[in-house]
């Protein structure tokens, strides 16, 4: 596989993981609980190399292909932000680790949260589906499976490597000021909630539901 389209993913796949979204603002509220932040981060990673791997079988072409299904992911995985998002928001951890008014979940609640959020998310699905073709050569020496599985190892160890500083960073320096850790634990709670919302609207709205007959008709 040419290194060329490694680098040429690997820059487009870095912009795509600086933008603001639902794992930053996952991974902020984890960096606020002041505890190592790579559990979440391997939440995270785990969720995208499973993404990888779907992919890479072909699944995520079905999933893509079938309304129904795809419909079915991007109100799961909505919801599922909506709900993290809502409880973040209303009891934000400060920097001792704690919530008012509860103990945050364990390191392995916090992992499992992590998974949630990047495998759960149909954006992230349609990512891959549309970029990993471009940078695959089906005429090339290598199986299309195996050049998939590279150029999601590398978004997935960029992804990893990013958000770890994220999560230290965030960690870091609201460390001894809990009221500017609870401010910014309401706003990425309020955040993740929000993207949540939007990726439900932006597919009713955008992919043609009622065309389909799916949601019935008004």
């Amino acid at each position: 596989m040419a290194v060329s389209s490694v680098l040429a993913f690997w820059a487009v796949s870095l912009l795509l993981i600086v933008v603001p979204g639902a794992d930053w603002a996952f991974t902020i509220s984890a960096g606020l609980r002041g505890r190592p932040v790579y559990p979440a981060v391997g939440g995270l990673v785990v969720g995208y190399t499973a993404i990888t791997a779907v992919v890479a079988t072909g699944v995520g072409a079905l999933v893509a292909s079938a309304p129904a299904l795809l419909t079915a992911l991007t109100l799961a995985g909505g919801l599922y932000l909506m709900a993290h998002g809502a409880m973040t928001a209303a009891r934000p951890a400060g920097p001792s680790g704690t919530s008012r008014g509860a103990v945050t979940g364990g390191d392995r609640a916090v992992f499992l949260r992590g998974i949630g959020v990047s495998a759960l998310n149909p954006k992230g699905l349609l990512i891959f589906l549309a970029l990993l073709p471009q940078f695959t050569d089906r005429r090339g020496p290598w199986p299309v499976a195996a050049q998939i599985g590279v150029l999601g190892l590398a978004f997935v160890i960029t992804c990893g490597l990013f958000y770890l500083g994220v999560g230290r960073l965030t960690r870091g320096v609201l460390h001894g000021r809990p009221a500017a850790a609870r401010l910014i634990g309401r706003l990425s709670g309020t955040a993740m909630a929000g993207i949540g919302a939007w990726l439900i609207a932006d597919h009713l709205l955008n992919h043609g539901l009622l065309d389909h007959g799916l949601l019935g008709h008004p």
